[in-house]
Parts: structure tokens; C-alpha cells; sequence
């Protein structure tokens, strides 16, 4: 047993936050209280993993003991449950930090889902990383001691934390005297819990949740005692998993239940995935994949660091976590192992960098996932319309960064259109296809700030009267990614509030119409033009516009007034394009324009132009002057 080493005992309490979420994570996960044990077993088998990773650069971290074991017990007396590993412990530091805290940067924001979602909806938790709290589902005391492996024996640390009497939701910190390295958990358990101090109630669950665990996982033999009518503990320990990693046994041995729960493991999960890959690679480089799509994105999928990603392990040995050189960032949702078998073990992320057989495997894995999404559209669509509500956004960065799949992604992407006139996401670019007009050579898209915003835009007027498809583009990495993906299958991309409407669209009426009008009405284009001066680049007849009096376009090549407006919010230099007034000529405005007297022309002017600019989405430069203004010209009207 370690003792203090004279250094003092600290007390601190949880954050407010933290405390409500302790009592939600304990409370949500009840009825499904023996994952505890799954749970501090998977995190015992991290921290032997994680040592493994560093001994390969410092091999002193060992301490002469290389060979990584769990260990779980239990005392009927003490009533107390006991999971212990030698893996990399934990520096005071660490301790605090890592139990005196959870989810770090994202408790406020879980605290506003779980309430959305239903405080009793426990498919939340996993994704904020929460697990070492599920000891308080059966436990009303958590003690944990440890040292972390290269500390002396002086800097192991002593955590404890109770959930009753007057020390709730408070724990305390002390520094220990602790020989040996590793984190042990000791469980007090609370009335009512008896099923667990069972050595054949914990095998079962070992079996069940932890067989595929790499690490030995021991306990105490057990023999039937006739006098005392009960089973005794031995004094020798003995290994009650299989210890062998899932992913390198034949398919047809591995029940769905075992891909499930070694998708939890490896995920940190409560949830079973969505679906999984699980392939052997042979040829010049080697290697075998288990990959996971999650049912839900983790609340740090738009992090630079996710926590959890693919473990690359290397001829069953692990090596590194979240080795981010395997996947491309587009597919950081992907979950699962890489075990390769011509990487040396000592191989770092340096080596990772200038790799060849890692460019190799990034290149095998990318497809593999690339081909289970195509899977899952094509056979299983409602799995993945389900899918792309949590990573669509995600997905869509591919475009942008993987030049040589940007085809293959682009048949995945799903989008809103004027077709269902829903904000649902269920349109293909194949299907677009399939439904364009006789003698329509492009994709037209409209991109906004939101679905209502690009529904009611003023530039759908003309493609909704001749029942032409617009697909309506809403997130904000649309304004990006469209740039990147000139064409699909031979058809351009056009966005509709972009340079002239298509010529090819238009009837010989509408052009001569249009011809028309430009003659007509072109002394109150110069008049426009020279009221409105440098807020517009020029003055023209609209053919797109049926309803509304006015829109403003930009040239076909020039970044849409969406993409100007949100490099401006980010704080970066937006192009200096000035956009394009349109009108509609056969709108009643136009006419009450031409009509206006000089003195009430430049205010009629102003209007019109910032009535398109609100139309667009824009921002008026003094929204008082405008409110004036209108009001002004009511009264005159």
C-alpha cells in the first residue's frame, strides 16, 4: 500500500459544470451500468499502449519490467473492485488535470445537447470522453494511485473522490511514495452492487467487453472451497482474455458483436459504429485495416486535434495514436487500427513524414473508406443520409484537398435543391444529372447563408419558371469547395449569381426582349450608374430576375459576395470586386424610378441598391439611414 510522503493533502472541488455533468454521465448511464468495467479497462489498456510508444524513443521508461499486464481483483470484505496496470501512470500534474476535469474544452456545450437531446440520452457521452467517470455508476468512492513511468518513486500521486456526505463533489490530491510504475482503481461500491464483487460476474464481463484487449488481463485462480459452499481466491494469477488482436483473425470468425464492442474500445464510444471495413492489403506493402464510420461526430471533429483517430500498429505492436499521416484530414472522422508489417517498431513521426510505405497505406485506407461510403449510398441509403447530417461538412473538404479522388468524393456530396424545395440534403450531382433539361450543359447552384435566405433569393426567379434545377448550397465551406470542382462528368458548375444568365436558357423572344429593353432603358442605366458611383461596377437589364425589381451579380470569375463577406468576418482581406446591379425591366419600381424627380432620384437610387444588397445577404453600412430613407419615399410616393 503506498503511503504519503509528507507532502500536503490538496482539496479541490469540480467546476460547477463538471459536477452536473458527473451527475448526468452517472445517472444517464445506469441502466447500463457494468460498461464501468469496460470502460477503466480500455483506459488501462491506452496507458500500456501509450508506454509502448514512448519506450520506443526512451527505453529506460521500462524500468525493467517490459511486460504490460492489467490486473483486476476484487475484496468482498472492503467491498472494493480493483483494476491496476504498469502502463505510463500519471504525473501529479496529469492526475489533476485528466480526472479533476472532463471534457475540457467542450462541458458547457455538452451540458446544451444532452439538455436538447434528453438528459437520459447516453449516446451523447462517449463522444466528450468522459469513461473514467463510469466508475461512479456503481461506486460511491474512486481511489486512484500512480506514478507515471520515468518519475521517481517519490512523485506517484494519490486522487480520491467521493460522491456522498459532506466531501461530494470535491476531490483530493496528495503525493505518495509509489514504487511501482502505472495507475491502479480501487471501486467502493455502493449498497446494491454486490453482483460485482464475483470473480465469475467479472470474468464474464472481461469476456464480453475486453477479450480482444492486446494486453494480459489477469486475475486471481479460484477454486470451490466444500466447508465454506463458495469459491476462494488462489494466490497465483492467471490470464482470463485472449489477448489477440481482433483485426488480424479471419472475418468469418468475428461475430458483429465483437467489431462492436472493439469499436468501443478503440473509439471510446458508447454508441455501436455506423459501419466498418475490415481488409488484409498483400503485394508490396502489407498490412491490414478495421475501420469504423461512427454513428455521430465527436464534439471536437472541427479541432486540430481530435482525440481519437486511426492507432497504427506495426506486426501487432502498437506504435503510435492518432497517427494523422494515415488518413487524409477530410476522413479524421474514420476510426480503427492500421497494423502493418514492413514498418520498423521504433518508427516515429518524423519517419512518417518521408515515408513511402506510409503514403502507400494513406493511399489503400482513403479508398477503402472512399469505397464504404460508396457502398452505403448506393445500398444502405438511409444509413448514409444519416451519415452526412454529422460529417457532410466534413466530406466536403475532400475536394479541396484530395485532387486525385475530387471526382470520386463529388459523387457523395448531397445537397438541397429547388427539386424537393426542402432543406433535407438528398440530391446527388448524379441525380441532378439525370434531371437536367434538354440542351442544359451546366450545374447551376446558388449558395447562402441558409436554406431560407437561398430559397427566396431573387437569382431563382427565371430557373424556377422554366422548372430548371438549382441546387442551393448553405454551408460556409461551400464558398470554397465549388471553386475547387470546375465541372463534374464533363458538365461545368455555374453559380446562378454569376455573370449573365445562360444565353442557352433563354428563348429568341426573350433575348430579343431583352435586346429591347437595353435600348430603352438605357439612359436610366447611365443615370443609375452615376447615382450609385463607386458602390456598383455597372448597371444592366436583368434576364433572371420575374418578380423582384433588382439583384446584384458578380463576374463568372470573380468570388461570390458570400465567400467576400466571410473572409471579411474572419478577419482577412476580402477582394475588391464591385458587384453588378440588375434590373427587371417590367417591374412597376423601374418605372416609378424612371418617373422620379432629380431631387428624388438618388434616394429612389440608394434604395434600390440596398434593398438588393439585403436581398443577397449583405450588411448595410448605416441600417438608420436606410430605415429613414424608406420611410421618406413611402410618405412621397
Amino acid at each position: 500500500m503506498a503511503e504519503t510522503n509528507g507532502a500536503t493533502r490538496q482539496k479541490m472541488e469540480f467546476q460547477a459544470e463538471v459536477q452536473q455533468l458527473l451527475h448526468l454521465v452517472v445517472h444517464s448511464l445506469y441502466s447500463n451500468k457494468e460498461i464501468f468495467l469496460r470502460e477503466l479497462v480500455s483506459n488501462a489498456s491506452d496507458a500500456c499502449d501509450k508506454l509502448r510508444f514512448e519506450v520506443a524513443q526512451h527505453p529506460e521508461l521500462f524500468e525493467g519490467d517490459g511486460e504490460l499486464k492489467i490486473w483486476i481483483d476484487y475484496d468482498r470484505d472492503a467491498r472494493t473492485v480493483t483494476i491496476r496496470d504498469n502502463g505510463i501512470g500519471m504525473s501529479r500534474e496529469e492526475a489533476v488535470a485528466h480526472l479533476g476535469t472532463i471534457a475540457k474544452s467542450g462541458t458547457r456545450e455538452f451540458l446544451q445537447r444532452l439538455g436538447a437531446e434528453g438528459q437520459a440520452d447516453a449516446r451523447l457521452i462517449g463522444q466528450f470522453g468522459v469513461g473514467f467517470y463510469s466508475a461512479f455508476i456503481v461506486a460511491d468512492r474512486v481511489t486512484v494511485r500512480s506514478r507515471r513511468a520515468g518519475l521517481p518513486a517519490s512523485a506517484g500521486v494519490l486522487w480520491e473522490c467521493a460522491m456522498t456526505g459532506d466531501a461530494a463533489g470535491t476531490f483530493e490530491v496528495t503525493e505518495i511514495e509509489r514504487p511501482e510504475r502505472g495507475t491502479e482503481v480501487v471501486l467502493h461500491l455502493r449498497e446494491g452492487e454486490d453482483e460485482f464483487l464475483s470473480g465469475v460476474r467479472l470474468r464474464e464481463l472481461i469476456r464480453k467487453y475486453s477479450d480482444h484487449i492486446l494486453w494480459p488481463i489477469l486475475m486471481r485462480k479460484e477454486r470451490w472451497d466444500e466447508g465454506r459452499g463458495e469459491l476462494v481466491k488462489e494466490e497465483e494469477w492467471e490470464q482470463v482474455n485472449r489477448a489477440s488482436a481482433l483485426w488480424a483473425r479471419p472475418k468469418q470468425e468475428i461475430a458483429e458483436e465483437e467489431y462492436v464492442e472493439f469499436y468501443k474500445h478503440v473509439a471510446h464510444d458508447f454508441e455501436a459504429p455506423l459501419s466498418w471495413v475490415h481488409a488484409k492489403v498483400e503485394g508490396r506493402h502489407e498490412y491490414t485495416m478495421l475501420l469504423y464510420l461512427p454513428q455521430r461526430a465527436p464534439f471536437d471533429l472541427f479541432e486540430r486535434t481530435p482525440r481519437h483517430g486511426l492507432k497504427l500498429y506495426v506486426r501487432r505492436v502498437f506504435v503510435l495514436e492518432d497517427a494523422e499521416r494515415l488518413l487524409p484530414r477530410y476522413l479524421r472522422f474514420v476510426r480503427g487500427v492500421v497494423d502493418a508489417a514492413d514498418l520498423p517498431l521504433n518508427v516515429s513521426r518524423e519517419m512518417l513524414q518521408d515515408s513511402r510505405e506510409i503514403e502507400a497505406i494513406r493511399a489503400g485506407v482513403t479508398k477503402r473508406v472512399l469505397g464504404l461510403l460508396e457502398q452505403l449510398a448506393k445500398n444502405e441509403p438511409e444509413k448514409y443520409a444519416r451519415f452526412w447530417r454529422e460529417f457532410g461538412r466534413v466530406l466536403k473538404e475532400g475536394i479541396i484537398e484530395d485532387p486525385a479522388n475530387r471526382e470520386r468524393i463529388a459523387a457523395l456530396l448531397r445537397f438541397a435543391s429547388t427539386h424537393s424545395d426542402s432543406p433535407e440534403e438528398t440530391v446527388s450531382l448524379d441525380d441532378y444529372l439525370e434531371r437536367m433539361k434538354p440542351g442544359q450543359e451546366r450545374i447551376y447552384y446558388l449558395t447562402a447563408e441558409s436554406f431560407a435566405a437561398a430559397r427566396h433569393s431573387p437569382h431563382l426567379e427565371a430557373f424556377r419558371k422554366k422548372g430548371v434545377e438549382v441546387l442551393l448550397l448553405t454551408d460556409r465551406i461551400d464558398e470554397w469547395w465549388v471553386a475547387y470542382l470546375p465541372e463534374y462528368k464533363g458538365k461545368p458548375l455555374a453559380s446562378v449569381a454569376k455573370g449573365e444568365m445562360d444565353a442557352a436558357l433563354l428563348s429568341e423572344e426573350e433575348k430579343k426582349a431583352r435586346e429591347e429593353a437595353d435600348e430603352r432603358l438605357k439612359p436610366l442605366l447611365e443615370r443609375l450608374q452615376a447615382a450609385l458611383g463607386e458602390r456598383v461596377k455597372a448597371v444592366r437589364v436583368s434576364s433572371r430576375l420575374t418578380e423582384a425589381p433588382a439583384c446584384l451579380v458578380v463576374e463568372e470569375h470573380e468570388p461570390g459576395m458570400q465567400l467576400a463577406r466571410l473572409l471579411r468576418e474572419l478577419g482577412q482581406d476580402a477582394p475588391a470586386h464591385k458587384p453588378i446591379l440588375e434590373l427587371n425591366p417590367t417591374h412597376p419600381v423601374i418605372a416609378k424610378l424612371q418617373a422620379a424627380s432629380d431631387e428624388d432620384f438618388a434616394e429612389w437610387a440608394l434604395l434600390l441598391y440596398e434593398e438588393a444588397l439585403l436581398a443577397e445577404g449583405g450588411k448595410l453600412e448605416d441600417p438608420a439611414a436606410f430605415v429613414q430613407r424608406m420611410n421618406r419615399l413611402l410618405l412621397t410616393a
